[in-house]
């Protein structure tokens, strides 16, 4: 069964060979895959090793994770298995890889759901129901404030 490893931290300027050289003294069961971006071509800043062993994994996470590469300490851990029908280009944010680059995809993600929640506000106030011209939770202080201000400023002529 082989593991996947997950290496973070890469430069921008890499190739596969460049990557695969410094895991070249694991011998030829490691195989390795430079995540690049589609425009630029550039590495994205992470990529994976494939071993054969759990063993093997171990060692290179002991031995490599901290290295110096280019002047970039490289992150190594296991990733976790691979989500149906995502290619590597997705996977980044996906669980498969924990913390590391899970940032961009989540932005993406929650510019969506905004964009699913500013619709359904906007049919729900829009419609003849009384309970949806009920303020915005979030700002139920700030208007209570205005109110008041508006109230002092009516009274004082």
């Amino acid at each position: 069964m082989s593991i996947r490893l997950y290496v973070g931290n890469l430069p921008e300027e890499l190739d596969r060979q460049e990557l695969a050289s410094v895991f070249a003294e694991a011998g030829d069961s490691v195989s390795t895959k430079v995540i690049t971006d589609r425009k630029t071509g550039k590495c994205r800043g992470f990529g994976f090793v494939t071993v054969k062993t759990p063993e093997q994994a171990d060692e290179l996470i002991e031995k490599f994770n901290g290295y110096l590469f280019k002047e970039n300490a490289l992150k190594i851990e296991k990733a976790l298995p691979r989500a149906k029908g995502k290619s590597d280009e997705e996977l980044q944010g996906s669980p498969e890889v924990e913390d590391s680059v899970a940032p961009p995809l989540e932005r993406s993600n929650r510019r969506k759901n905004t964009q699913k929640s500013n619709k359904q506000r906007t049919t729900t106030r829009t419609s003849g129901d009384p309970e949806a011209t009920q303020p915005d939770p979030r700002w139920a202080q700030e208007l209570e404030k205005l109110k008041q201000l508006l109230a002092a400023q009516a009274t004082n002529p």
